[in-house]
């Protein structure tokens, strides 16, 4: 796999602000040859599940320069426990409502003060983890095509994710009388955020892709006594 090239990102602060855009980049053509070896979103749908294990995404994972530059951010090691593929297209066009991404990917059902409710998605057994679980874990969004403002990009709320988990009527209280930022991406950047933060998208007024590559992280031992569903180590020097 090429190397990941440098670029100078807007001025932005995870802790703070609960996103960032990392100063990693994948050229075009590594966009290009993620987008042909990923499965196709397809029949509508708004994207693939359960890519945690795909052969393209375990080597992405396995890249020196992602698990050096988290391990550099987080200053802990992390897994990757969950890899979804969306694309916006005309025919598989959607608006994401105002929320926050609450629910894990687990092995089994075990009774645990603090997680719930559970549900099943796409055939995996999802649960929601306390608070101090979730505010633990980093997702990043890896764009293989450029995002701007019309390709739905992500409206966030910054620093919502110090918030803790928050009811429906919370979220919606935020988003009518916060700030609201639109998260434009260039093509092969990488935006990290913090799954508590408060989020949202627009439908794409474009026709063309906006294919992106999210994955979730999160400290190994952080859920036990439960199991991550999957779990795959990130590589970086000793």
């Amino acid at each position: 796999m090429k190397q990941f090239s440098r670029y100078d990102p807007p001025v932005n602060d995870l802790d703070a602000a609960g996103y960032a855009l990392s100063e990693l980049a994948l050229p075009h053509d590594q966009c290009e040859q993620l987008a042909l070896q990923l499965p196709a979103v397809s029949g509508g749908r708004a994207g693939v599940r359960n890519l945690i294990s795909h052969p393209t995404v375990v080597r992405l994972l396995h890249h020196k320069k992602i698990g050096d530059y988290l391990w550099s951010v987080i200053g802990r090691d992390l897994i990757a426990v969950k890899a979804t593929l969306f694309d916006k297209t005309p025919e598989a066009n959607w608006r994401v409502q105002w929320h926050q991404d609450r629910m894990i990917a687990v092995k089994e059902r075990i009774h645990v003060p603090g997680y719930g409710p559970w549900s099943t998605k796409s055939g995996s057994l999802h649960v929601e983890p306390p608070a101090e679980v979730l505010a633990q874990m980093l997702a990043i969004r890896i764009h293989l095509d450029v995002c701007g403002s019309e390709n739905g990009p992500l409206r966030v709320i910054p620093g919502t994710h110090r918030r803790g988990k928050l009811e429906d009527p919370q979220v919606a209280a935020l988003a009518s009388e916060k700030s609201i930022v639109e998260v434009p991406v260039p093509e092969g950047a990488i935006l990290l955020m913090r799954p508590l933060l408060v989020h949202s998208s627009s439908p794409a007024r474009a026709s063309a892709h906006r294919r992106v590559l999210h994955v979730e992280f999160a400290p190994r031992e952080s859920i036990s006594p439960l199991q991550w569903q999957n779990a795959v180590p990130l590589r970086r020097a000793a």
